[in-house]
């Protein structure tokens, strides 16, 4: 029986081409000296069974192959690279920020890697193998793979700095607290995507440094060009998070001041029925000999009073500039 874990198999032809491999086809170890690309998912006991007792790697490489967590990351073992990259996730229902992972085993004869989630950036190189695109030696599936990645991660990028973008529109014509709501997530985003991309921006530069004898200038070239569109991308981040970080600034500064509007509007509704309040208090006292209490004018009288107080005290403050 073979291996059920098995995603993908292809020898490389070195022209761009591939041969399948089947997980009958590697069930009694690794294939010939073939350069051969096995893509597994980590999850299925079968293939935590083959990588660990077939795959010939050693036990530093198979516990990284097989963890759940790994960082963005490129070590390398003798003539070989182990390589942990990220990768946005493009699932339905799901969100990109939660970011997918792929770990990679990588020397001259041998690419093995692991993933848990489904990566669209594989099956771009399983696509360009079966048109006859696809990478020529090991060097060259690093660069393609990487910038498979990259490519899927422009349009979550873009959608980020339009977000940010509308709101800023809407923070011009409206000060709503549902835009609280929307920076927030936004911000939220922005750190997710960050938190692995900015550990991958060094991982990439590892292996452009990387001193391995299958990796040739070309890949180098190639890969110096994807990792500079990666500090692109983190710089646009870096953007996008500073202009949501001043939209939420304007944005609180905004919610205070009609706070404070509202605040002083009340305030000086309470000085204006200040002293009507200590008018209407000291007359409701219920003593003898308070004045007027038989005069048949006198409520008429304290109400005209009442309101030239009220009269005076607006006039005062409109002279005051206080509204």
């Amino acid at each position: 029986m073979g291996c059920s874990g098995l995603v993908y198999g292809y020898q490389l032809d070195g022209h761009g081409g591939g041969q399948v491999v089947s997980g009958d086809d590697i069930e009694n170890g690794f294939p010939d000296d073939q350069l051969t690309w096995l893509h597994f998912d980590y999850t299925d006991p079968e293939s935590r069974r083959w990588i660990s007792e077939k795959s010939q790697l050693s036990g530093v490489v198979i516990d990284a192959l097989l963890t759940e967590e790994s960082r963005p990351r490129a070590t390398q073992v003798d003539d070989g690279l182990l390589v942990a990259l990220r990768g946005v996730n493009l699932s339905p229902d799901s969100n990109p920020e939660d970011m997918v992972g792929i770990r990679i085993w990588i020397d001259e004869k041998r690419i093995i890697s692991t993933r848990r989630r489904r990566m669209l950036s594989a099956k771009d190189i399983v696509d360009a193998l079966e048109a006859g695109v696809g990478p020529t030696d090991p060097g060259d599936f690093l660069a393609m793979l990487s910038d498979a990645l990259m490519v899927r991660m422009q349009d979550t990028i873009n959608d980020t700095e339009d977000y940010v973008d509308s709101i800023e529109e809407e923070l011009v014509s409206c000060s709503s607290y549902d835009l609280r709501n929307k920076l927030s997530s936004v911000r939220r985003i922005v750190i997710s995507l960050r938190r692995y991309l900015a550990p991958q921006r060094d991982a990439m530069l590892q292996m452009h440094q990387a001193r391995v004898s299958w990796f040739n200038e070309n890949s180098r070239q190639e890969l110096r060009e994807v990792t500079d569109t990666l500090i692109r991308y983190i710089e646009d981040l870096d953007t996008t998070r500073d202009r949501a970080a001043v939209a939420q600034e304007e944005l609180a500064n905004r919610l205070t001041e009609q706070m404070n509007n509202r605040m002083y509007l009340l305030s000086i509704v309470a000085a204006v029925f200040l002293p009507l309040g200590f008018l209407t208090g000291l007359l409701g006292i219920n003593v003898g000999g308070m004045p007027g209490a038989e005069n048949p004018w006198a409520f008429w009288i304290v109400s005209g009073f009442m309101t030239l107080t009220v009269v005076i005290q607006l006039w005062l403050f409109k002279r005051k500039n206080w509204f």
